[in-house]
């Protein structure tokens, strides 16, 4: 077990946190801990010479754009790196490639990755209860594994699946709505990473050229008053419908 590492995560509706907080508990005795997501402020600078653990959601088969640019700002200063991508049991076509990609263009070495699953956040029936025991045991023995490589000095970075160029990123112009059970708590508007919700004048307003669909206004409603607009929801519905019954494995790479 390593000393302390530092923990850099975006993490809109809570299952890349809990994947990330999985692999740092079993691979540390203390952990730093970093929220790249921009609701939280400028992104702390670390002074820990420790290795990272950086931890992004999957959007769309890529890193989500606001992830890759608060990453940009971190500067890696040569620090062991081990990279997680969690997605909602689809697919995670570059996004692994791509935040590998991104850390060592900020100066960090990467030793290891991980993909792993959690419940899709547009559909939960989709990867329902994931990360479940399951995972959580090869979420521990991956971090084992990654302590054991980095203590043994092996610098030798992964091999990962994805392509380049890069697939094309989401832009899908479009955001969710209230319903009328909307009781304006403010709740939306507090936990958008991206400062696209403005609550005026008992009015709720979503300009979707800022939102990224990361789902976390969803997630936090209080009163479930947040949905999609039901035509993307049936679209999304379908398109992933083969998923629901399928349990993707989660894979390590060292």
């Amino acid at each position: 077990m390593l000393n302390d590492v530092t923990f850099y995560y975006y993490s809109p509706t809570g299952g890349t946190k809990k994947t990330g907080n999985l692999f740092c508990r079993e691979a540390a005795k203390k952990t730093e801990i970093i929220n790249l997501t921009p609701m939280s402020g400028r992104v702390k600078k670390s002074e820990s010479d420790a290795p990272a653990v950086i931890a992004v959601p999957v959007f769309g088969g890529r890193v989500p754009e606001t992830a890759a640019r608060q990453l940009r700002t971190v500067e890696g200063r040569g620090r062991t790196a081990v990279t997680i991508v969690v997605y909602g049991n689809r697919a995670y076509e570059d996004a692994l490639l791509e935040l590998n990609d991104i850390a060592e263009e900020c100066g960090f070495r990467v030793t290891a990755s991980g993909a792993f699953i959690a419940q899709h956040s547009m559909v939960p029936e989709v990867g329902a209860g994931r990360p479940d025991d399951a995972d959580a045991e090869q979420i521990r023995e991956f971090a084992r594994r990654a302590v054991q490589k980095i203590e043994s000095g092996d610098a030798q970075p992964p091999e990962v699946p994805g392509n380049r160029p890069y697939k094309e990123g989401m832009n899908m112009q479009i955001s969710p709505v209230c319903t009328s059970s909307c009781t304006l708590c403010e709740t939306c508007e507090d936990v958008c990473p991206e400062n696209a919700i403005l609550i005026r004048q008992g009015a709720v307003s979503t300009d979707p050229a800022l939102c990224t669909l990361c789902i976390a206004c969803v997630a936090a409603c209080p009163v479930k008053a947040r949905i999609l607009p039901q035509p993307l929801q049936e679209r999304t519905e379908k398109m992933l419908s083969p998923f629901r019954q399928m349990r993707r494995e989660n894979e390590t790479f060292l």
